[in-house]
């Protein structure tokens, strides 16, 4: 009876938002396993009691980088955990997407601006800017041209905060497709979704966002499943990796382009996808038993 531990958060008094967490304790036990979810910061949880930990819905992280980065270290050291600490570490920072760039995926156009780096915006075009440790749209906010005050107040105040900033242009494309998420447990496509565009014109970069508006089942395009099969190729180090989820929007050609590729706590949205459960207890049992 492997022991397994799924790696949440802690909610408070308010409900869970992992829609997925018990659906998947719950299958893994009538699968023989003897599984429980945990907030990862609980001090009194033992991880190295366990055979495999998955990072499942740790969403406050992004407030806490340093912290949960160490406790991802810790507990790679005790046990195995997916995905893999030095997984985990790579992907928290979204200049991942230049080295992504780099290697020839085809990534939404990036630029970064560290603390005490000049300012500069595009003149001619929508843009986004966020920072580079972040999750759920946190400090995310779309601007016009018009609007460049407004986004140098938003950088001023990351900057202040110690923060990297990203700047991408807005690519108008996801406004008439939307994004869509192809997820991959496993080493094998699972199942995709599709959502509207998150960041909508006017709203302040620190105002609480819809993750997922009007999200819904997709079937992955044959060069869908390219680009983000070249980019999970593309991690360093071609890690094993139990789960991946990769964001893609159409450019201006038509063609998909990496949003992200995440690798740290994405969201399964089995919820959306119960045949799937399955396949992942399957996955996951069989990690746990290496």
């Amino acid at each position: 009876m492997p022991r397994i531990a799924l790696a949440t958060y802690d909610p408070g008094p308010e409900p869970g938002k992992d829609q997925d967490l018990p659906v998947l304790v719950s299958a893994l036990t009538a699968a023989g396993a003897d599984a429980v979810a945990r907030p990862w910061d609980d001090p009194d949880v033992e991880w190295g009691a366990f055979d495999l930990v998955v990072v499942r819905s740790t969403w406050d992280y992004s407030w806490r980088t340093a912290e949960f980065l160490a406790w991802v270290e810790r507990v790679g050291k005790a046990t195995r955990i997916a995905n893999p600490a030095a997984v985990v570490r790579w992907n928290s920072d979204k200049r991942y997407l230049g080295e992504l760039a780099a290697a020839g995926v085809p990534v939404v156009p990036t630029r970064y601006l560290a603390p005490g780096d000049p300012v500069e915006l595009p003149a001619d075009s929508d843009f986004v800017v966020k920072p580079v440790f972040g999750a759920g749209a946190r400090f995310a906010a779309r601007y016009t041209p018009g609007e460049r005050d407004r986004a140098v107040g938003q950088l001023a105040r990351m900057h202040d905060e110690g923060l990297t900033a990203m700047v991408q242009p807005y690519v108008a494309g996801i406004d008439v497709s939307g994004e869509r998420a192809l997820q991959f447990f496993g080493g094998r496509l699972l199942h995709a979704s599709r959502k509207r565009a998150v960041l909508t014109p006017g709203t302040a970069y620190d105002a609480d966002k819809v993750a997922h508006p009007d999200l819904v089942r997709w079937t992955a395009t044959p060069a869908e499943l390219a680009v983000a099969e070249r980019a999970l190729a593309a991690v360093p180090e071609s890690p094993e990796l139990l789960y991946a989820r990769v964001d893609l929007v159409d450019g201006a050609d038509g063609r998909p382009l990496v949003m992200e590729l995440e690798l740290v706590e994405p969201n399964l949205f089995l919820f959306l996808h119960p045949g799937s459960v399955d396949r992942v207890v399957a996955a996951v049992l069989t990690a746990a038993r290496r």
